[in-house]
């Protein structure tokens, strides 16, 4: 429909070849062709050129318009090739929204506005659940290092995030500006983790330094375990993703000997391979992670 098109608009056979760079012979066998296909005429002579039959000028105006409809649909691939356009579905947990979803996130619009990020806080299961099922491109979790082979899912490392220890404003230890992890031995403990991933470190770090924490009370999250360590019930150990809030009644040191960590995962669909606009949320998290870990230095 298009070598139609040129033919109308040049008026000859012989001017449509010549500027799509084809033989007068390879024109006239499409526009037989098309006729063939049509069913009518679409073109009759007139002198030494041809003037398009009301069938011929009916389907070059489609081919006009379907002409602009595929500029538009290469430009538009073009921009999600290049990542500057497209759809991202992410799932998180809490303590990554502020320290790594939100920078990501607004550097990616700063670079690329077009392309678009859903956002939605995840359960670790029901997360990696969405991505193997399509239903999210990528899912922030918490992952020990021995757990990171799942069928259909890939695991990108992001971010080491260390615990460090909260106590009261004034206690005993204070003074001290990194502590040994048997330091706290014989301390009453907050809980601020339920059982799995995320309390794991803290448990096998005290196992290695020889002790239990006694867990007095137990919290929900890292904001009320910072206000009972305030109140004087305990201590703690709160990854630094969880300080956002910083309690004014508790202060904050490292501990060391050894020092907790948790591994911070991005969890993708495996084999399909990572789209421009993922690949480019990826790179942003990443340097969002460096940041946190800068400022934590």
């Amino acid at each position: 429909m298009q070598v139609l098109r040129a033919v109308v608009t040049s008026g000859s056979v012989t001017a449509a070849a010549r500027n799509l760079g084809y033989t007068p012979s390879a024109v006239s066998q499409q526009m037989a062709a098309l006729e063939k296909e049509a069913g009518i005429g679409l073109l009759e002579r007139t002198g030494r050129g041809v003037r398009p039959t009301e069938a011929g000028r009916l389907l070059t105006e489609y081919a006009a318009v379907l002409g602009r409809h595929l500029a538009e649909a290469e430009t538009a691939l073009a921009e999600l090739r290049a990542g500057r356009t497209g759809r991202v579905v992410v799932r998180y947990f809490a303590t990554a929204g502020a320290r790594l979803v939100a920078p990501a996130v607004a550097a990616l619009r700063r670079e690329q506005p077009g392309v678009q990020v859903e956002l939605r806080l995840g359960e670790a299961e029901d997360s990696l659940v969405e991505v193997r099922e399509r239903r999210a491109d990528v899912a922030l979790l918490i992952r020990p290092r021995d757990k990171v082979s799942v069928d259909g899912i890939r695991f990108v490392h992001l971010a080491e995030d260390r615990y460090v220890a909260v106590l009261p404003r004034g206690h005993r230890l204070a003074a001290k500006q990194v502590l040994d992890l048997t330091d706290l031995a014989d301390e009453p403990w907050v809980g601020s983790d339920q059982p799995g991933p995320c309390l794991d470190p803290v448990l096998e770090a005290c196992g290695a330094a020889g002790f239990s924490p006694d867990f007095v009370v137990e919290s929900g999250d890292y904001a009320t375990a910072q206000g009972f360590v305030a109140a004087g019930l305990g201590v703690g150990l709160i990854p630094e993703m969880g300080l956002g809030n910083h309690h004014p009644d508790v202060v904050v040191r490292e501990v060391r000997n050894p020092e907790p960590v948790r591994a911070v995962y991005a969890a993708l669909r495996e084999p399909a391979p990572v789209h421009p606009a993922l690949h480019r949320l990826l790179d942003a998290l990443r340097s969002a992670a460096a940041g946190c870990s800068a400022r934590g230095a």
